[in-house]
């Protein structure tokens, strides 16, 4: 059943309503009677949110450096109205001389600001429905402590049947996963658990760690990604078998880029390939095989995924990059080389993927590449790393998928790949 939070922003009525009533808005805040308005204070608002933007452009992109990659264009644009909306709209508030006329103002404002927010999101997609927007989630909460201890034990997929009292949908739970062996500081882990896990016994699962982004955290998977209802659709066509899930923090806060390597910048490397594992295989119950086990995740956590994909093979024989780089990078290769690595360029290339496929073989890893078909800023470097990791052994395939750099393509390119992924991990077709 569909409730309001249901309601997408990306596509549908939505985006084309917000947009006129954005318009209206700022025509609103732009026409008045007054002279002075319309011959001082609109000129001044422009140029001042002009400027303002400008200088935001020039702080993100010049000095502060805060994503490895420019932030497209069209997202400063619509920024910029944005703040050129509440410009005019305290010109407005402190020219009205009745309430009923301020109070228009300011709704007109708030309509000009979202009407900017919705575009911006239109850019990355992050949250396509209000109920993502709200930070309101329909997956059902569950405690670790709270379950079942499993007291038959698991047995493998092969010999398990589905009861006729097991839930038809997964469940996620937020836990903590100790950086024990790295010193990596993470923040909290979110974990799916299809509805074979709750029964008893339960079948040895597959597991799929799964990163997000940068800037980004675990969480955006369960709104963006749209996480749950790709692996619910999953395990309703399986008899409730699906992997599990562990959406692992692969930078340790929203802006912090640590390249995914043992470094000054944190041993995000070791915590993946120890730590996760480690705590995986001792609080769940799963296929500890690691033939049964993948890393997948999304620009940034593409990257690191294929990262862990060719410094161990043997803790992630399986991999699915969506829409990462060709290489790790903080900007260029120097500025990488210096923070990361202390100038040091054999370091950064003996961990760098597309050195490593070099210089290696890989005749038991496996992994697709996904990308947006309008990513031209992406795509053509996950072409290059499709082409050397055939060359280098692995079994490899690319997909492109409608879409740019966004979660459109991401949730996209999951759920078009669970298939293959399953297969690969020892699912019934």
């Amino acid at each position: 059943m569909h409730t309001i939070t249901d309601l997408s922003l990306v596509t549908g009525p939505v985006p084309p309503m917000v947009t006129v009533l954005g318009i209206l808005a700022l025509l609103w805040l732009i026409f008045s009677r007054s002279r002075r308005h319309v011959l001082i204070s609109i000129p001044v608002c422009i140029v001042a949110a002009i400027a303002i933007t400008l200088v935001l452009y020039w702080l993100i992109e010049k000095v502060w450096h805060p994503f490895p990659d420019p932030i497209a264009r069209p997202v400063y644009v619509w920024i910029g109205l944005g703040i050129l909306g509440v410009l005019l709209g305290v010109s407005r508030v402190f020219a009205a001389t009745r309430i009923d006329g301020r109070v228009l103002t300011v709704v007109s404002v708030l309509l000009v600001v979202v009407s900017s927010a919705a575009h911006v999101n239109l850019q990355f997609q992050s949250y396509p429905t209000l109920g993502t927007a709200l930070g309101l989630s329909d997956a059902e909460k569950v405690s670790l402590a709270d379950l079942d201890d499993g007291k038959d034990g698991a047995v493998p997929v092969s010999q398990w049947k589905a009861p006729a009292d097991m839930p038809s949908a997964g469940k996620v739970s937020t836990v903590t996963i100790a950086g024990t062996v790295s010193g990596f500081s993470a923040r909290d882990a979110e974990i799916y658990l299809p509805p074979a896990y709750f029964t008893n016994p339960r079948p040895e699962l597959p597991v799929l760690v799964l990163l997000a982004g940068q800037p980004g955290a675990p969480e955006d998977w369960l709104q963006g990604g749209r996480l749950v209802q790709t692996m619910d659709a999953y395990a309703a066509a399986h008899s409730g078998l699906a992997p599990v899930v562990v959406v692992a923090d692969g930078t340790g806060s929203e802006l912090a880029n640590p390249l995914c390597v043992d470094s000054q910048l944190g041993n995000v490397a070791t915590y993946l390939s120890h730590d996760v594992p480690d705590w995986v295989r001792g609080n769940l119950q799963v296929d500890p095989d690691p033939r049964k086990w993948a890393i997948g995740g999304l620009s940034y956590g593409g990257t690191c995924a294929f990262q862990m994909a060719t410094n161990f093979p043997a803790v992630y024989p399986t991999f699915l990059d969506l829409s990462g780089q060709i290489e790790p990078t903080l900007g260029d290769r120097k500025q990488t080389v210096d923070a990361a690595f202390g100038g040091n360029e054999a370091a950064f290339v003996a961990v760098n993927p597309q050195d490593l496929l070099r210089e290696k073989k890989f005749p038991d890893s496996a992994g697709v590449f996904v990308v947006g078909k309008q990513d031209n800023d992406y795509r053509p470097g996950l072409q290059t790393l499709y082409e050397a990791a055939k060359a280098a052994g692995m079994d490899v395939q690319y997909a492109e998928v409608d879409g740019g750099h966004s979660f459109q393509v991401w949730s996209a390119g999951l759920a078009s790949q669970l298939g293959w992924l399953g297969t690969r991990l020892g699912l019934p077709g």
